[in-house]
């Protein structure tokens, strides 16, 4: 491996943990609106706007873990947590701060939009936590289970569990804190789960495109991570 594309390999490292930063922080900022979606008629799903970008998450931590290692994909995970906690900081400073007379927002539109965002930023972390380990913890598991193969069976298997985890984790918080009405529960846990299962089985595609370019770019085996000693050995 040339010196070239081990600098590629971290450019596309970084890249890719700046996308699951953004989509994290994004989810626990835009997640008051709700709307539903009836695909083909066949189920209402009644859902929030934060579970959007949220999936992008979990595609992003199969891929680091498939070919980064479970190490690099834990880092990532914890990066995302201090990115989430540092937004946490801005916006109950922000909050706090008053308005001026001729601000576009006034104080109270701004609290209504953004004064929820630390309650549902520490749900979020809560299950976020859970669930990223999770992930990543059973995705390995199946690899080493099926020695590399199968890459369709661990990336759906951790999925489900751990989006499972993460969707009730965060409903029930948000019902504990009065956030959310407990009337709600029962369907935005159903619909929230069912909506991650859908995605996370339309985005298998792209993680096997993904991996299949690493596969190919940097000349890796069934089995072989872009880990730091892997990289050092290439040296």
């Amino acid at each position: 491996m040339t010196l070239k594309d081990k600098q590629l390999a971290d450019t596309i490292y970084l890249i890719l943990a700046a996308i699951f930063i953004a989509s994290l922080v994004a989810s626990n900022l835009i997640f008051q609106k709700f709307f539903y979606w009836e695909p083909f008629g066949m189920y209402h799903f009644e859902i929030s706007v934060g579970i959007l970008p949220y999936p992008i998450t979990f595609l992003i931590t199969d891929i680091l873990s498939e070919i980064y290692g479970k190490r690099k994909a834990n880092k990532v995970v914890v990066a995302g947590i201090f990115a989430s906690l540092f937004s946490l900081l801005i916006i109950l400073i922000s909050d706090f701060a008053p308005a001026i007379e001729s601000s576009p927002i006034n104080d109270v539109t701004f609290h209504q939009v953004f004064g929820l965002s630390p309650l549902a930023v520490f749900a979020s972390m809560i299950a976020y936590l859970f669930a990223q380990f999770v992930d990543i913890k059973i995705f390995h598991f199946w690899k080493n289970l099926t020695k590399g193969k199968h890459l369709w069976l661990r990336n759906n298997f951790s999925t489900f569990v751990s989006q499972f985890i993460d969707t009730f984790t965060v409903i029930f918080l948000l019902c504990i804190f009065k956030i959310l009405p407990w009337e709600i529960f029962t369907s935005l846990l159903i619909s929230g789960f069912l909506f991650k299962v859908i995605v996370a089985i339309l985005d298998t595609p792209l993680l096997y495109g993904a991996v299949f370019f690493f596969r190919k770019k940097f000349k890796l085996s069934l089995n072989n991570e872009l880990t730091d000693e892997f990289l050092y050995h290439q040296k």
